[in-house]
C-alpha cells in the first residue's frame, strides 16, 4: 500500500525533471533566434536584394517586438495559464518560423520576424514563471541552474549555428529547423507539464495597462536599438533636423509614467493590473531585475565588439571568431550545475556574486591585454572565464530574484525579469557599441592624420579595412584593438555595478 503513493511521487518528480528539458529546449529556440540572424543577413540581403531599412528592421524587429509585449504576456499566463500560454506562444512562433522560411521579399521577412516576437513574448514568462512554481528547496536552485545556462550560453551559440547554416544549407533552414522543434515542444509540454495559473487573481484584464507597457517599452528599446542607425540627435537625412531616437526616448517616459500612474490607480480601486507595482517592494526582485538588465549590458556589448574586432583584424575567416565565442557558450553551458551544487552550500545569491566577480575580471583582462595581434586563441581563456561567471549569474540570479514573488504572480514577475534583460540586451549593444564606434574613429584620426578616413571607419564600425592601403589598413587594426580595450573596459566598469548591486542581495533575500 505504501509502495504505490512513492510510485506515483517518484514518477510525478520525473514528469516534471522531463518537463524542465522540455522548457529548456524553448528557451534555446527564441534564444538562439534572437541572435542568428546578425550572421545571416549578408546572404539574405543577397537573395532578397534587401534595402539598407529593411535589413535595419530585420536586425532589431524581433527583440523590439519581444521585449515590448512580455510583461503582458507574462501577467496574462498568470490569468489564463502558462501551460496554454506556453502552447499558443510555441504555435505563432512556428508558424512565424514558416512564414520567415518562405519568405520571397524584404517586408515579408520583417512581417514574419515581429511574429516571432509575438511568439517569443509568450513563451519566455511562460517558462519562467513555471520553473517558480513547479520547483522548491535544493531542487529549486538546480532547476534554475539548467534554465540559466541556457539563456546564457545559447546567446553565444547563435551566430555560431547561423554561420553553418549559412554556409552549408543556406539562411531559409535557420527558421525551417523550428517547425518540428516546435512540434516536438508542444507535445512535450502537453505531457510532462501541468497547468498553473494565478488562483487569487483579480478578475478582468487591465487592457490600458497592456497597452501602455507595451508601447512604452517597446519606444524605449527602438531608440536603444536604432540610436546607432538613425543618430541619436542629429539626423543625416535632408530635411529632417533631427532624429526619431530623442522623440522616442520621451515618448517611452510618458507612457511608462502613465503606466505607473494607471496601476496605482487600479489598485487603489481593487481592479485588476497588468503589472502589479508592489513586486518592487520586494528586494530581491527590485535589485536583481537591475542586476539581469547590467548583466545583459555586458554579455550584449562583448558579442556586438568582439566579432568585429577579430573579423577587421584577421579577415572575414570565421575561425577566429568561433574560437573566441565557443568557450563562452561551453563555460556557460556547463557551470549552471557547478552553479546549482555551489547554490545548495553558499545560497543563491553567494553564487550570483561568485559569477559577477568572474565576469568582472575576465572583461578586465580583455579590455587591458588586446592587441593588433590578438587572435580568437589569445581571448579564448578569458572568455572561457567569461562564460563561467555568465553562467553562474544567469543560472540563479532568476532564482534570486523570484524567491519572495508570491506564486499566482510568478507570471508577471518573470515578464519584468525578461524584460529587464532584453533592455539590457538593447543598452549593452547602444551603448558599448557607441564607445566602440567613438574610440575607433578617435584613434584611427590620432594614427593617420585623415578624418575622412577616420569617419569611414567609424561609420562602418572597421568592416571596410579591405578597401584602405597598407598603411591605412594597419592602423585600422591598431584602431580596432584600442577600441576593443576601451569597450571592454567600459564593459567591466557596468557589470562591477552590477557586482556592488548583487552584494545587496543578502542570505535572506534568497
Amino acid at each position: 500500500m505504501t509502495a504505490e503513493p512513492q510510485d506515483q511521487a517518484r514518477d510525478a518528480g520525473n514528469r516534471r525533471w522531463l518537463g524542465l528539458a522540455v522548457i529548456s529546449l524553448g528557451v534555446s529556440l527564441i534564444v538562439v533566434d534572437a541572435t542568428v540572424v546578425n550572421v545571416l543577413l549578408p546572404s539574405i540581403v543577397e537573395e532578397l536584394g534587401l534595402r539598407a531599412t529593411d535589413a535595419e528592421w530585420l536586425t532589431s524587429v524581433y527583440s523590439l517586438v519581444f521585449a515590448a509585449l512580455m510583461i503582458s504576456c507574462g501577467r496574462i499566463a498568470d490569468l489564463v495559464g502558462r501551460r496554454r500560454m506556453f502552447v499558443i506562444g510555441t504555435g505563432v512562433f512556428v508558424v512565424a518560423s514558416l512564414l520567415a522560411a518562405m519568405a520571397a521579399t524584404g517586408g515579408a521577412l520583417v512581417g514574419a520576424r515581429a511574429l516571432q516576437g509575438v511568439g517569443a513574448a509568450m513563451i519566455m514568462p511562460a517558462t519562467l514563471s513555471t520553473i517558480n512554481t513547479l520547483f522548491s528547496g535544493r531542487d529549486r536552485a538546480v532547476a534554475f541552474g539548467i534554465w540559466g545556462s541556457m539563456i546564457a550560453g545559447m546567446a553565444a551559440v547563435g551566430p555560431l549555428l547561423g554561420g553553418w547554416l549559412a554556409t552549408s544549407h543556406g539562411w531559409r533552414w535557420a527558421f525551417t529547423i523550428n517547425l518540428p522543434l516546435g512540434v516536438l515542444l508542444v507535445l512535450g509540454v502537453l505531457r510532462y507539464i501541468p497547468e498553473t495559473r494565478d488562483p487569487d487573481g483579480r478578475p478582468g484584464i487591465d487592457w490600458g495597462g497592456g497597452v501602455l507597457s507595451a508601447l512604452g517599452l517597446g519606444a524605449l528599446v527602438f531608440a536603444l536599438i536604432e540610436g546607432q542607425t538613425f543618430g541619436w540627435w542629429t539626423s543625416q537625412k535632408d530635411g529632417w533636423p533631427l532624429t526619431p531616437v530623442p522623440f522616442a526616448l520621451g515618448g517611452s517616459v510618458v507612457l511608462l509614467s502613465l503606466l505607473v500612474v494607471l496601476e496605482r490607480r487600479r489598485a487603489r480601486a481593487g481592479k485588476a493590473v497588468m503589472l502589479d507595482l508592489t513586486l518592487f517592494e520586494i528586494a530581491s526582485f527590485r535589485r536583481g531585475n537591475i542586476a539581469a538588465s547590467l548583466i545583459s549590458v555586458g554579455e550584449l556589448g562583448l558579442l556586438f565588439v568582439l566579432p568585429l574586432f577579430l573579423q577587421g583584424a584577421h579577415g572575414d575567416s570565421p575561425l577566429q571568431i568561433v574560437v573566441a565565442i565557443l568557450p563562452l557558450a561551453i563555460g556557460a553551458f556547463f557551470s549552471g550545475g557547478l552553479a546549482a551544487r555551489l547554490a545548495q552550500r553558499a545560497g543563491p545569491a553567494r553564487v550570483v556574486q561568485y559569477g559577477m566577480a568572474a565576469e568582472v575580471a575576465a572583461v578586465l583582462a580583455i579590455g587591458l591585454t588586446t592587441h593588433a595581434g590578438t587572435t580568437g586563441y589569445g581571448l579564448a581563456p578569458w572568455m572561457l572565464m567569461y562564460g563561467i561567471g555568465l553562467g553562474m549569474t544567469s543560472a540563479q540570479l532568476s532564482n534570486v530574484a523570484l524567491a519572495e514573488v508570491p506564486p499566482g504572480q510568478s507570471g508577471q514577475a518573470s515578464g519584468t525579469q525578461s524584460t529587464a534583460r532584453q533592455v539590457g540586451s538593447a543598452l549593452g549593444i547602444a551603448l558599448i557599441g557607441t564607445v566602440f564606434a567613438t574610440s575607433l574613429g578617435h584613434a584611427m584620426q590620432a594614427r593617420t592624420g585623415d578624418a575622412e578616413v577616420a569617419r569611414e571607419l567609424q561609420s562602418n564600425v572597421g568592416t571596410t579595412i579591405a578597401d584602405l592601403s597598407p598603411v591605412q589598413a594597419d592602423a585600422a587594426v591598431e584602431s580596432l584593438a584600442v577600441a576593443t580595450g576601451r569597450a571592454a573596459l567600459v564593459t567591466a566598469g557596468i557589470l562591477g555595478v552590477g557586482l556592488i548591486m548583487t552584494l545587496r542581495l543578502r542570505r535572506k533575500d534568497t
